[in-house]
């Protein structure tokens, strides 16, 4: 598996969130006691650092904690920051599910799609555009979000699975279980089948708060295998860009759907 190591210092580019813009769930603690309060941010942002959203039940079509086959629905009041905050229920692995409904971005100029579509490896985005006869410039795309985090209930044992996202992570590997080697295997889907040679953008939080960021790729069944650290925390991120369906229906149309797909949790202290 290819790695290729970046330096990457990023500027926030307000207003355009498909530009590298990563969307994800930070848990205030990854690891809890039953019982105790579960709190966690939706987070928009780069580099592991971003602004936080609040509870808003017209932004999302899915906000839900899994343990083992209980499905509790994210409850909340319009606004509330941190977005989920509930109590911890039984002892074993938490998954916590959220998917927003989408929105539309405009690109301005060529020179931002370029960037983005080298960025993120969609190495025929070009040529399907160029074929469409597409404008080089203000057009649109949407995007929505489909993102997950790994949350220990005491031991934190239990295993992952897909929730039916239009694109996941699948945790093939629990990080909190005892026998856990330090490799993270996860399963990148979409549209329920396994997607093969994708891109793994890593983000990786050391306890010092510095912020480490590798390039990693899925092997033909769409599973990659990444070395993780004791004591760092971890957002794993996978796009998917497609043709808009309303492509040409009208003069304003999206010519470009972005799926984004985000996997956060903690690899424990030894």
């Amino acid at each position: 598996m290819g790695i290729a190591r970046l330096s990457i210092i990023f500027a926030f580019l307000t207003g355009f969130p498909a530009m590298s813009h990563e969307f994800w769930i930070q848990p205030e603690q990854y690891q809890v006691d039953v019982g105790d309060p579960i709190i966690a941010t939706l987070r928009n942002g780069q580099n592991f650092k971003g602004t936080s959203l609040a509870w808003f039940d017209s932004r999302f079509t899915r906000f839900d904690m899994i343990s083992n086959d209980n499905v509790q629905p994210v409850l909340g009041r319009l606004g509330d920051t941190p977005a989920l905050q509930a109590d911890a229920g039984e002892d074993g692995l938490l998954v916590v599910v959220h998917e927003t409904v989408e929105s539309t971005l405009t690109y301005q100029t060529w020179e931002k799609f370029l960037t983005f579509v080298d960025h993120k490896d969609f190495r025929t985005a070009v040529a399907t555009h160029e074929a469409h006869g597409w404008p080089k410039e203000q057009f649109r795309e949407t995007y929505t979000r489909h993102v997950k985090s790994l949350i220990a209930i005491g031991t934190g044992k239990g295993e992952d699975r897909a929730f039916g996202l239009q694109t996941e992570f699948v945790a093939l590997t629990n990080p909190y279980e005892d026998d856990f080697d330090g490799n993270m295997q996860v399963l990148v889907r979409y549209q329920g089948d396994p997607r093969p040679d994708a891109q793994v953008e890593v983000f990786a939080r050391s306890p010092d708060g510095s912020v480490d960021v590798t390039l990693h790729r899925t092997n033909d069944k769409g599973v990659a295998q990444i070395a993780v650290l004791p004591g760092h925390q971890y957002l794993f991120d996978a796009v998917v860009l497609r043709p808009s369906p309303r492509a040409g229906t009208e003069e304003k149309a999206p010519l470009w759907e972005t799926l984004w797909a985000a996997l956060t949790f903690e690899v424990p202290s030894q």
